[in-house]
């Protein structure tokens, strides 16, 4: 393409960009948008209360403390993606079931866990989450917003959606005088995390690497001082900075709010 002109050469092109951009279903002007629909089965663990879904392999502990509540769903390998699918967020209808409710409606979940393989079963009878089916295993509650339980198991469509947060993203400190370990908690946007790094308030950013679900971790000694974060979100690549997060008197155990989030 030869340089663009004229104005109306130039809006021609950035409209192309838009649609382009509209159509991937991702990240159009700072914001996320919802991807197409997809088909995949879906079924349930835990009872009403949702206890069993406490913790997760993402990290989140206590999903009720941590925003989550109960409308959550453990994702097939296929879509946990080695813990980089933690914090997307799915709109899930039922589909093409006799045990659907009327008007086939549909609910939001965020990924809190991973459904493990079954290898002792086939993937069409009990290994529902064996790769390279897509599939989720919904919190009852969630379920129950979509069909009968007694269904067992139910074809949906799904789609990815923006992630509606309230207030800014939350890291939850662990780890020890030279290990920090940090855990992402109610990520907007895409909901998801690709990379991290860590800055002190007497150090410049040090890249911090993943560890397992939502959580991320640096080898350094950083007590005594305030720290900033810089986020990378896996879907769309944006990048943006959580400065003064933490003050110099941080501890682990504790949860340190931020103002900036993804949208």
């Amino acid at each position: 393409m030869g340089p663009i002109t004229s104005s109306w050469s130039f809006n021609k092109f950035f409209a192309i960009v838009f649609v382009v951009f509209a159509i991937s279903g991702e990240f159009v002007a700072g914001y996320y948008r919802p991807g197409p629909w997809k088909y995949a089965h879906a079924t349930f663990y835990g009872d009403e209360t949702g206890s069993e879904t406490m913790g997760g392999a993402c990290g989140y502990g206590n999903l009720f403390n941590s925003g989550y509540g109960v409308a959550t769903a453990a994702l097939s390998t296929t879509l946990f993606k080695d813990g980089y699918g933690c914090g997307q967020c799915f709109q899930i209808t039922c589909m093409k079931s006799p045990h659907c409710y009327y008007g086939n409606p549909s609910t939001v979940v965020t990924a809190t866990n991973l459904c493990p393989p079954n290898w002792y079963q086939d993937s069409n009878n009990g290994g529902w989450c064996n790769p390279p089916r897509t599939h989720f295993d919904m919190a009852k509650p969630a379920f129950m917003k979509l069909a009968n339980w007694r269904a067992g198991i139910i074809p949906v469509a799904y789609r990815r959606v923006a992630c509606q947060r309230s207030g800014g993203m939350r890291f939850q400190f662990q780890g020890n005088a030279y290990w920090l370990l940090i855990f992402v908690m109610n990520v907007g946007g895409a909901g998801d995390i690709k990379s991290m790094a860590v800055k002190g308030s007497r150090t410049n950013w040090i890249s911090m690497s993943h560890n397992w679900g939502a959580s991320y971790q640096a080898f350094s000694s950083l007590y005594g001082q305030s720290l900033s974060f810089r986020v990378t979100s896996y879907t769309t690549g944006q990048t943006i900075y959580a400065w003064n997060v933490a003050p110099a008197n941080w501890s682990a155990g504790k949860t340190y709010k931020a103002t900036a989030n993804f949208r």
